[in-house]
């Protein structure tokens, strides 16, 4: 992390508390904590599929999540083998302005009643699933649209979604989704439940089981 922080903005303040590594521009606030799945960085989540990466005081993170949080982006020449990196704004925009209100608002509800009790990327592949269907045109193209579809997410009909108050976990597994974060086991999956029998089970096709959910395509 130091090493191409510096490579990007050679002023750039580095911090380490024994646990997590701090960065600092007049541009850009990062936190990256060891062995989380996630990188901060001006209020946004990034995924790090293996998780945040320690030892010997050094922190390792994946370095297209580096360079996407410094606005900045990496190239790879298949035939030489050379990994370029470009500079750009020198910072990822704010997540105050970058989550839809009403988006984050609705899927960290939906992820929360739906899996709060599971791991973060059993609640990821919620939220994972419910984007899924938005980018599908068998549903609505909206979160909201695909979370009020009859017989599909009862909790809104009945006003129990609005009425939740989701966990912190909830909320960064909603924002970490929004910016693109896609658990790999089920990626693709367009339906989940925890049932042995039920219509998902026996009708479509299985893809893989993240804690107590199955997850179908």
């Amino acid at each position: 992390l130091s090493v191409m922080t510096r490579q990007l903005v050679p002023t750039a303040e580095i911090s380490w508390d024994g646990s997590a590594a701090r960065v600092v521009t007049d541009q850009l606030t990062l936190t990256a904590e060891v062995g989380q799945l996630y990188v901060e960085a001006n209020g946004r989540y990034l995924y790090v599929p293996e998780s945040v990466q320690g030892g010997g005081g050094e922190v390792s993170v994946p370095l297209r999540t580096v360079a996407k949080a410094f606005g900045a982006s990496v190239g790879y020449d298949s035939a030489t083998g050379v990994v370029t990196i470009t500079r750009g704004s020198g910072t990822i925009q704010n997540g105050g302005s970058f989550y839809n209100e009403d988006d984050l608002f609705w899927l960290s509800r939906v992820i929360y009643r739906e899996s709060g009790n599971q791991s973060l990327e059993g609640q990821m592949a919620v939220g994972n699933v419910v984007l899924n269907r938005t980018a599908d045109p068998a549903f609505p193209d909206t979160i909201e649209g695909v979370l009020a579809q009859k017989n599909q997410f009862t909790t809104y009909a009945s006003g129990v979604l609005a009425a939740t108050n989701p966990s912190q976990t909830s909320i960064i597994a909603a924002k970490l989704v929004l910016d693109g974060g896609e658990v790999e086991e089920t990626k693709g999956a367009l339906f989940f439940d925890s049932k042995v029998n039920s219509w998902a089970a026996r009708n479509r096709p299985y893809i893989a089981t993240i804690g107590t959910h199955k997850f179908y395509g």
